[in-house]
């Protein structure tokens, strides 16, 4: 346990924090799978729909620190690839 007052309100804070980021990658990976769904299924529109919806979370992710820049960069461009390829 921490013994400094500062330490316990970090400790607090960190477990807020962790459910906040913790939503936010859950949110980020329903909009992914959402895509992968439309894939799956062959549907172009769907998943160029989904995708549309799916970019701006991953970079807002991204902004927010949540997620690395190059990892969403890298899983945008593997996204779009497949769904262009339908």
């Amino acid at each position: 346990m921490a013994h400094h007052k500062s330490a316990k309100k970090r400790i607090l804070r960190n477990a807020a924090r962790a459910t906040v980021n913790g939503n936010r990658i859950g949110r980020i990976r329903s909009f992914v799978k959402k895509v992968e769904a439309a894939l799956i299924v062959g549907d172009k529109d769907a998943a160029l729909a989904a995708l549309k919806i799916a970019e701006p979370e991953m970079a807002r992710g991204a902004q927010l620190g949540v997620l690395h820049k190059n990892t969403v960069a890298r899983k945008v461009s593997r996204l779009t690839a497949r769904v262009k390829a339908l």
